[in-house]
Protein backbone atom coordinates (compact mmCIF):
# COMPACT_ATOMS: atom_id res chain seq x y z
CA UNK A 1 0.00 0.00 0.00
CA UNK A 2 1.20 3.62 -0.88
CA UNK A 3 2.07 4.99 2.54
CA UNK A 4 0.08 8.23 3.96
CA UNK A 5 2.77 10.53 3.90
CA UNK A 6 3.01 9.65 -0.02
CA UNK A 7 -0.49 9.43 -0.49
CA UNK A 8 -1.09 12.78 0.92
CA UNK A 9 1.97 14.74 -1.29
CA UNK A 10 0.56 13.28 -4.45
CA UNK A 11 -2.77 14.35 -3.58
CA UNK A 12 -1.58 17.74 -3.02
CA UNK A 13 0.28 17.42 -6.18
CA UNK A 14 -2.67 16.32 -8.14
CA UNK A 15 -5.27 18.50 -6.37
CA UNK A 16 -2.95 21.51 -7.70
CA UNK A 17 -2.79 20.42 -11.46
CA UNK A 18 -6.48 19.41 -11.67
CA UNK A 19 -8.19 23.11 -9.86
CA UNK A 20 -5.83 24.82 -13.04
CA UNK A 21 -8.38 24.87 -15.81
CA UNK A 22 -7.79 22.72 -18.64
CA UNK A 23 -8.83 20.51 -21.30
CA UNK A 24 -11.52 18.39 -18.89
CA UNK A 25 -12.92 21.38 -17.34
CA UNK A 26 -13.14 23.23 -20.49
CA UNK A 27 -15.08 20.33 -21.44
CA UNK A 28 -17.14 20.42 -18.48
CA UNK A 29 -18.29 23.95 -18.72
CA UNK A 30 -18.88 23.46 -22.56
CA UNK A 31 -21.55 21.04 -21.79
CA UNK A 32 -23.28 22.15 -18.39
CA UNK A 33 -23.42 25.52 -20.96
CA UNK A 34 -24.49 23.62 -24.30
CA UNK A 35 -27.09 21.15 -21.70
CA UNK A 36 -27.14 21.65 -18.48
CA UNK A 37 -25.28 20.93 -14.91
CA UNK A 38 -26.40 17.07 -15.01
CA UNK A 39 -24.75 16.41 -18.36
CA UNK A 40 -22.13 18.25 -16.93
CA UNK A 41 -21.73 16.27 -14.00
CA UNK A 42 -22.12 12.94 -16.04
CA UNK A 43 -19.23 14.25 -18.32
CA UNK A 44 -17.35 14.85 -15.01
CA UNK A 45 -18.21 11.01 -14.16
CA UNK A 46 -17.39 9.93 -17.89
CA UNK A 47 -13.64 11.73 -17.84
CA UNK A 48 -12.90 9.90 -14.30
CA UNK A 49 -13.70 6.76 -15.59
CA UNK A 50 -11.65 7.31 -18.90
CA UNK A 51 -8.58 8.18 -16.84
CA UNK A 52 -8.81 4.50 -15.40
CA UNK A 53 -7.53 2.78 -18.52
CA UNK A 54 -4.39 4.73 -17.97
CA UNK A 55 -4.05 3.70 -14.65
CA UNK A 56 -4.38 0.03 -15.67
CA UNK A 57 -1.64 0.55 -18.34
CA UNK A 58 0.51 2.68 -15.97
CA UNK A 59 0.22 -0.77 -13.71
CA UNK A 60 1.44 -2.75 -16.43
CA UNK A 61 3.90 -1.04 -17.24
CA UNK A 62 2.77 -0.22 -20.74
CA UNK A 63 2.08 3.33 -20.25
CA UNK A 64 5.63 4.15 -21.12
CA UNK A 65 5.28 2.36 -24.91
CA UNK A 66 2.34 4.82 -25.26
CA UNK A 67 3.98 8.00 -23.95
CA UNK A 68 6.83 7.34 -26.13
CA UNK A 69 5.22 5.71 -29.47
CA UNK A 70 5.10 9.31 -31.29
CA UNK A 71 2.79 7.56 -33.74
CA UNK A 72 0.56 6.56 -31.44
CA UNK A 73 0.61 8.89 -28.84
CA UNK A 74 -0.43 11.62 -32.37
CA UNK A 75 -3.02 9.26 -33.09
CA UNK A 76 -4.56 9.55 -29.59
CA UNK A 77 -4.63 12.97 -29.48
CA UNK A 78 -5.86 13.67 -32.67
CA UNK A 79 -8.46 11.35 -31.99
CA UNK A 80 -9.81 12.98 -28.46
CA UNK A 81 -9.77 16.19 -30.53
CA UNK A 82 -11.49 15.24 -33.53
CA UNK A 83 -13.85 13.67 -30.83
CA UNK A 84 -13.98 17.16 -29.00
CA UNK A 85 -14.91 19.06 -32.61
CA UNK A 86 -17.60 16.49 -33.44
CA UNK A 87 -19.01 16.95 -30.14
CA UNK A 88 -19.28 21.27 -30.42
CA UNK A 89 -20.68 20.88 -33.52
CA UNK A 90 -23.62 19.31 -32.49
CA UNK A 91 -24.10 21.55 -29.61
CA UNK A 92 -24.21 24.13 -31.90
CA UNK A 93 -26.45 22.59 -34.37
CA UNK A 94 -29.24 21.67 -31.68
CA UNK A 95 -28.47 25.26 -29.42
CA UNK A 96 -32.34 25.87 -30.80
CA UNK A 97 -33.79 22.68 -28.79
CA UNK A 98 -32.57 24.37 -25.58
CA UNK A 99 -35.01 27.06 -25.85
CA UNK A 100 -37.82 24.85 -24.16
CA UNK A 101 -36.13 24.28 -20.94
CA UNK A 102 -36.76 23.51 -18.24
CA UNK A 103 -39.76 22.02 -19.57
CA UNK A 104 -37.84 19.57 -21.20
CA UNK A 105 -35.53 19.46 -24.18
CA UNK A 106 -36.22 17.46 -27.14
CA UNK A 107 -32.13 17.12 -28.25
CA UNK A 108 -30.46 16.86 -25.34
CA UNK A 109 -28.67 13.37 -25.34
CA UNK A 110 -29.83 10.55 -23.15
CA UNK A 111 -27.89 10.55 -19.73
CA UNK A 112 -25.86 7.23 -20.70
CA UNK A 113 -24.69 8.39 -23.64
CA UNK A 114 -23.02 11.78 -22.16
CA UNK A 115 -21.36 9.60 -19.66
CA UNK A 116 -20.00 6.95 -22.62
CA UNK A 117 -19.22 10.40 -24.09
CA UNK A 118 -17.07 11.60 -21.16
CA UNK A 119 -15.55 8.49 -21.09
CA UNK A 120 -14.28 8.70 -24.78
CA UNK A 121 -13.27 12.47 -24.17
CA UNK A 122 -11.19 10.96 -20.46
CA UNK A 123 -9.86 7.90 -22.78
CA UNK A 124 -8.50 10.17 -25.77
CA UNK A 125 -6.32 13.04 -23.69
CA UNK A 126 -3.01 12.17 -24.38
CA UNK A 127 -1.96 14.62 -21.20
CA UNK A 128 -3.29 11.91 -18.50
CA UNK A 129 -0.31 9.86 -19.97
CA UNK A 130 1.57 11.85 -19.46
CA UNK A 131 1.11 13.49 -16.04
CA UNK A 132 1.07 9.15 -14.59
CA UNK A 133 4.52 9.00 -16.75
CA UNK A 134 5.60 11.66 -15.07
CA UNK A 135 4.08 11.94 -11.48
CA UNK A 136 2.84 8.96 -10.48
CA UNK A 137 6.32 6.91 -10.36
CA UNK A 138 7.75 9.54 -7.72
CA UNK A 139 4.84 8.68 -5.52
CA UNK A 140 5.60 5.06 -4.92
CA UNK A 141 7.77 3.23 -2.77
CA UNK A 142 9.54 -0.42 -3.53
CA UNK A 143 9.81 -1.07 0.00
CA UNK A 144 5.71 -0.69 0.41
CA UNK A 145 4.66 -3.85 -1.66
CA UNK A 146 3.43 -4.62 -5.17
CA UNK A 147 4.12 -1.60 -7.03
CA UNK A 148 1.40 -2.10 -9.63
CA UNK A 149 -1.31 -1.63 -6.76
CA UNK A 150 0.35 1.26 -5.30
CA UNK A 151 0.12 2.66 -9.27
CA UNK A 152 -3.04 2.00 -9.62
CA UNK A 153 -3.84 3.47 -5.75
CA UNK A 154 -2.56 6.46 -7.08
CA UNK A 155 -4.35 6.60 -10.21
CA UNK A 156 -8.00 6.11 -8.60
CA UNK A 157 -6.65 8.61 -6.30
CA UNK A 158 -6.73 10.99 -9.18
CA UNK A 159 -9.93 10.57 -10.24
CA UNK A 160 -11.56 11.04 -7.43
CA UNK A 161 -10.06 14.32 -6.73
CA UNK A 162 -11.15 15.06 -10.18
CA UNK A 163 -14.68 14.22 -9.79
CA UNK A 164 -14.69 16.24 -6.86
CA UNK A 165 -13.03 19.45 -8.17
CA UNK A 166 -14.06 19.53 -11.86
CA UNK A 167 -18.06 18.74 -10.50
CA UNK A 168 -17.91 22.70 -9.11
CA UNK A 169 -17.15 23.95 -12.53
CA UNK A 170 -20.04 21.27 -14.02
CA UNK A 171 -22.13 23.24 -11.27
CA UNK A 172 -21.21 26.84 -11.34
CA UNK A 173 -21.33 26.65 -15.45
CA UNK A 174 -24.94 25.18 -14.79
CA UNK A 175 -26.36 27.50 -12.59
CA UNK A 176 -24.71 30.58 -15.15
CA UNK A 177 -27.08 28.27 -17.71
CA UNK A 178 -30.28 28.13 -15.61
CA UNK A 179 -29.69 32.35 -15.23
CA UNK A 180 -29.61 32.66 -18.42
CA UNK A 181 -32.55 30.42 -19.55
CA UNK A 182 -34.89 33.00 -18.00
CA UNK A 183 -34.61 34.20 -21.68
CA UNK A 184 -34.90 31.41 -24.65
CA UNK A 185 -32.77 33.09 -27.14
CA UNK A 186 -29.85 33.52 -24.62
CA UNK A 187 -30.45 29.99 -23.22
CA UNK A 188 -29.84 28.99 -27.23
CA UNK A 189 -26.78 31.69 -27.43
CA UNK A 190 -25.62 29.61 -24.12
CA UNK A 191 -25.59 26.43 -25.93
CA UNK A 192 -24.31 27.70 -29.12
CA UNK A 193 -21.26 29.48 -26.75
CA UNK A 194 -20.82 25.32 -25.00
CA UNK A 195 -20.49 24.33 -28.65
CA UNK A 196 -18.08 26.93 -29.72
CA UNK A 197 -15.65 25.97 -26.59
CA UNK A 198 -15.84 22.42 -27.05
CA UNK A 199 -14.69 23.13 -31.11
CA UNK A 200 -12.11 25.61 -29.89
CA UNK A 201 -10.64 23.60 -27.12
CA UNK A 202 -10.37 20.39 -29.72
CA UNK A 203 -8.31 22.73 -32.08
CA UNK A 204 -6.36 23.75 -29.07
CA UNK A 205 -5.68 19.98 -28.09
CA UNK A 206 -4.13 19.26 -31.77
CA UNK A 207 -1.87 22.44 -31.02
CA UNK A 208 -1.29 20.62 -28.03
CA UNK A 209 -0.90 21.46 -24.01
CA UNK A 210 -0.20 19.98 -21.07
CA UNK A 211 -3.05 19.97 -18.13
CA UNK A 212 -5.50 18.10 -17.53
Amino acid sequence: MVPLADMGAFALAAFVLIVIPGPSVLFTIGRSLAYGRRAGLLSVLGNAIGTLPATTLMALGLGQLIADSIVVFTAVKIAGALYLMYLGVQAIRHRHGHASLPSGPTRVPSGGRQLWQGVVVGVTNPKTFVFFMAVLPQFVSRDAGSVPLQLAVLGCVFAAIAVCCDSVWALTAGMARTWFGRNPRRLSQMGAGGGVMMVGLGGCLVATGNRH
